[in-house]
């Protein structure tokens, strides 16, 4: 392994470009979802949009699936134990295909709760519900994809994973595309492209599982039910699972917040939103390599490589967001109508121009330390550290909604940002997580 720093940048950059272009193929899949509803009237568009932010929602809560399996993979793949790398990707199919089959049985309750809480209008339910419907199909598909994502990415692969997105994207594509073009399925017909798509991947990355099939023979029911193994996986997944809710809480809190003032003001939270996605891709290139380089390293017990690999993906990081800064308090008007003509929104938008600026170095922190707790099973950390951040949201909303209530909104996002970061520095230094 090289040590120096030239090396260790490679290494980060080797596994984060996949990523990060991975990532960036998801925003074209949504755009041509939106294009192929705009054929047909806003109010499909409407549908597809909202009905993609509920099960955003519900499939971002087992996000734990993939991050535990990079962590626990990672660790095992640096200590060489052949063994332990295999059981993790069976446990983790396990526990994915489980809770798809409860997501399937209790498909109408999730629903009407997430309807509910969501706010959706009466006229868009029947369109939503027959796309939230349809999509659950893909839940088996889905959560496997997660945990074999994760798999890759600790066995230090970030190719399989773009290769994967790149190819069902191009699937979901055409399909949607003929379903609703050809066939005249409208919202079913994008629905139906993405439940397609997933198992078309799901079958791909089977295949490609098979380059590690010297792992699979090691397997026997050890794997599956040695109690101190299945304890060890489960307290990692849920506390995990419970970090992820208290984010995903907050995120819908937030739509939640803004529908409630004015449609006007959810439109523009929505595209500020935006701005935060956009960073987040890049960024999470990043953590996702830190996931897979700190999660080896821990597991080879290479202190020195460890430390200086999370010292160059917080520089390299830190860069990244200061360039989104830059370019969005640079660029801001010319931003704004790549989403937007309308004038009343943009006027609205103007305002926030210092907050979008200023959003990409708040959170940069809070990213990084995601991946590198992941990649150091660190989850009992994760947890604690978001659930002081969300009392900080939920207190500086509190605080500042009766002055200012449109500004409160983004001034607790802030908070709930820097705090994430400052408390996952805390507690890395005083448990001294870099002692491996």
């Amino acid at each position: 392994m090289e040590h120096s720093t030239r090396g260790v940048d490679r290494e980060i950059w080797r596994l984060a470009l996949p990523n990060i272009a991975s990532n960036l193929s998801v925003p074209i899949l949504s755009s041509v979802d939106t294009a192929l509803m705009g054929y047909l009237s806003p109010l499909h568009i409407a549908a597809v949009g909202a009905g993609s932010m509920v099960l955003g929602f519900l499939y971002w809560n087992f996000g734990f699936l993939r991050m535990s399996t990079t962590g626990l993979t990672a660790r095992a793949y640096g200590a060489s134990d052949a063994f332990e790398i295999g059981a993790t990707l069976w446990r983790g199919l396990l526990l994915g295909l489980t809770i798809a089959v409860l997501i399937l049985i209790f498909r109408h309750t999730l629903a009407q709760w997430a309807f509910r809480f969501m706010h959706i209008q009466e006229d868009l339910r029947p369109h939503i519900e027959q796309y939230f419907y349809i999509r659950l199909w893909a839940a088996p598909a889905t959560l496997s994809l997660y945990v074999l994502f994760g798999w890759f990415f600790g066995l230090q692969n970030a190719i399989y994973p773009l290769l994967l997105t790149v190819v069902g994207n191009l699937i979901n594509i055409v399909v949607s595309a003929v379903l609703v073009l050809w066939w005249d399925l409208e919202t079913a017909g994008v629905a139906w492209g993405t439940v397609v798509a997933q198992y078309c991947s799901l079958a791909l990355a089977a295949l490609l599982s098979l380059r590690y099939r010297p792992y699979f023979p090691r397997l026997s029911h050890r794997a599956l039910y040695t109690v101190r193994a299945l304890h060890h996986f489960m307290r990692i997944n849920t506390d995990i699972f419970l970090r992820t809710a208290l984010l995903t809480f907050v995120f819908a809190w937030v739509h939640r917040y803004a529908s409630l003032i004015s449609a006007l003001y959810l439109a523009a939270t929505v595209v500020i939103m935006q701005f935060l996605n956009w960073m987040s891709f890049a960024l999470d290139g990043l953590a996702y390599a830190a996931e897979s380089l700190v999660g080896k390293y821990a597991g080879a017990r290479h202190r020195q490589l460890l430390r200086r690999t999370i010292q160059r993906v917080f520089f390299w990081s830190f860069v990244m967001a200061t360039g989104f800064s830059t370019v969005y308090a640079g660029y801001y008007e010319s931003l704004l109508h790549l989403f937007t003509k309308d004038a009343a929104l943009i006027e609205m938008l103007d305002d926030y121009r210092y907050w979008v600026a200023a959003m990409p170095l708040l959170g940069v922190a809070a990213y990084v330390w995601d991946g590198v707790f992941i990649g150091l099973t660190a989850s009992r950390g994760m947890l604690y550290t978001m659930l002081l951040a969300t009392v900080g949201f939920f207190l500086a909303l509190y605080l500042f909604q009766a002055r200012m209530p449109q500004a409160a909104l983004w001034l607790a996002l802030g908070v709930f940002l820097g705090l994430r970061g400052a408390f996952q520095t805390a507690y890395f230094y005083l448990k001294r997580l870099d002692r491996v």
